[in-house]
């Protein structure tokens, strides 16, 4: 009866391990010294070797010979373990007998001593599948078993398992199996079953296998089917679906070379398989690359390809079409070659600056263009020449003022945050000085320019303490327009209103204003009789200075 080759070639010792150099040594000085502990938890990779160590370890713990890292293999115990039908090894399927009643079903078990063999080994598979009833009913016994009972836990997540499981068991973790030792592991037991193969071929499979003997001999197992007991590269490819190393190595040459219509042919050719499986061929073959120490491609251009190839993935991810991604991705690693490194970024500048002549600038010549005549002596007295008149006096250079462009800075602001008042502010005020953290400015706002200020004038003393300082003041100068003639008649209720934003001291309520109606007992705010209205000090003395034949009182809407 013919068996699978995962089953057929299932380690039968400690020696028989691979890949678990570690595990093997511990268990086998363990058994030797007599240092066994009650409950051992294996955890790692499906296909690392969990189930079969365990299976080995029980047939160690049972072997007639005595507790032996090598057991003979040859007595009844041993022939019993190797068959599965030992009494006293009992092994569980945690993840289809998980429940409460099966871990006390268990747990009656360990009450009985064994039936002809040293211990009672309980092999508990998947054991992170258990409810969370069944842990807490596990615990007492796991922690304090009879010392006949044994337990081996396996998992291959540990991360699901209780703190009060994992500080009740000793755990030993195994490792993924490298390719190089699958690699050689799968040749041997080709060679035991007289199958002829290529090495390339071999590679795919033991790296299609992602580190698991289990599904390494199961690709193994169908391959030798497939091929018809010739197992070479071609075959390999197209039984698992994935693109020939050749075809990458001619595709990276057309990227390298920059041969558009050679991408083009590959990926009219590259339709039939899968996107995803392309690119990540193209990163593992780039890997290749890169571990081989080739100096066909630098370590640079593979950086900006691998970034290139792992957005593709993201977009893969979001559900975008695989042909487009892949046209772009291979693209886009043409383009990333146009990218210069920094290094010769640095020499193409020294260049420059190496072939860039610094000529001196001629010295100023303090002599005026217009000749002088020399100075006239007469009878001891010297006599200076005219200047013309004519010349042009040089103007003093004023200093900058650092503060101007913070200013430039506020107005910024105010454009960002209200264009009409960033208009409004540029076009009535202006900037004077800054001093001791007093900001002066000029302003000829009037009108509804000058509304809008006021109306903002919060929003305008917060921008200006942001950027000048919390402590800044604000001094307004009031800078009148041309006057324009205008009718002498006053309107009263439009009274002339106090100079715009005067702040040189600190900041006095604004109980008049809009923003705080309620008058607070200031007279000010309070409603004026229109009747009484001419009787007002300050409308009196207009009235005085105005002479007006006319007046007319409106009341506010």
């Amino acid at each position: 009866m013919s068996l699978a080759l995962a089953r057929k070639y299932r380690p039968l010792s400690f020696d028989e391990l691979i890949g678990q150099e570690a595990v093997s040594l511990t268990l086998s000085l363990a058994l030797e010294n007599d240092r066994l502990s009650h409950a051992y938890l294996f955890s790692g990779l499906r296909g690392s070797g969990k189930t079969s160590t365990a299976r080995i370890f029980a047939k160690a713990l049972l072997c007639e010979h005595g507790t032996t890292s090598h057991p003979c293999g040859v007595c009844s115990h041993c022939k019993m373990a190797v068959d599965g039908r030992h009494m006293d090894i009992i092994e569980m399927d945690a993840a289809s007998n998980r429940k409460i009643d099966d871990i006390r079903e268990l747990i009656e078990h360990t009450k009985y001593k064994p039936s002809s063999g040293r211990f009672k080994i309980f092999i508990i598979d998947e054991v992170h599948m258990l409810t969370k009833e069944a842990f807490n009913a596990l615990l007492k016994t796991l922690e304090e078993p009879p010392a006949f009972v044994k337990f081996i836990l396996a998992t291959t997540d540990p991360l699901k398992l209780p703190a009060t499981i994992l500080s009740r068991t000793q755990h030993f973790r195994f490792r993924k199996i490298s390719q190089p030792i699958l690699t050689k592991h799968l040749e041997h037991i080709l060679n035991l079953e007289g199958v002829t193969y290529e090495k390339s071929a071999i590679d795919i499979i033991a790296r299609s296998g992602a580190g698991s003997v289990r599904d390494a001999l199961t690709l193994l197992d169908q391959a030798i089917v497939y091929s018809t007991n010739f197992i070479d590269l071609s075959t390999v490819t197209n039984m698992l679906g994935i693109i020939e190393p050749s075809l990458l190595e001619g595709l990276l040459n057309k990227i390298m070379l920059k041969d558009e219509a050679g991408i083009l042919e590959f990926i009219s050719m590259a339709s039939e398989f899968e996107s995803e499986m392309v690119i990540d061929e193209l990163m593992l073959y780039l890997k290749d690359i890169l571990l081989s120490g080739s100096t066909k491609i630098t370590p640079m251009i593979i950086e900006r390809f691998f970034r290139v190839l792992a957005d593709a993935k993201q977009l893969l991810n979001i559900g975008s079409d695989g042909e487009f991604v892949l046209s772009l991705t291979l693209f886009k690693m043409m383009e990333a070659l146009q990218i210069q490194d920094i290094d010769g970024m640095i020499r193409t500048l020294e260049k420059e600056l190496n072939s860039v002549k610094i000529t001196p600038s001629e010295p100023i010549k303090e002599e005026s263009s217009v000749p002088l005549s020399p100075p006239i002596v007469d009878d001891n007295r010297i006599v200076e020449p005219e200047v013309s008149p004519d010349l042009p006096i040089p103007e003093p250079i004023k200093p900058i003022d650092p503060h101007a462009k913070q200013f430039e800075s506020l107005i910024a602001k105010l454009y960002d945050r209200n264009y009409e008042l960033g208009e409004g502010f540029k076009n009535s005020i202006t900037y004077s000085s800054f001093e001791d953290n007093l900001l002066s400015w000029e302003s000829t706002a009037s009108g509804e320019n000058k509304t809008l200020l006021k109306n903002n004038w919060g929003l305008i003393r917060m921008f200006v303490q942001e950027i000048f300082g919390f402590e800044t003041k604000i001094k307004n100068i009031p800078k009148e327009l041309p006057s324009v003639d205008v009718e002498p008649e006053l309107i009263t209720s439009q009274a002339e209103e106090p100079i715009f934003m005067v702040a040189e001291e600190d900041e006095l309520p604004m109980t008049s204003s809009c923003i705080a109606p309620e008058d607070g007992g200031v007279e000010a705010a309070k409603e004026k009789d229109e009747r009484t209205i001419l009787d007002e000090p300050m409308v009196a003395k207009a009235l005085e200075l105005f002479s007006p034949k006319k007046v007319r009182v409106k009341r506010k809407s």
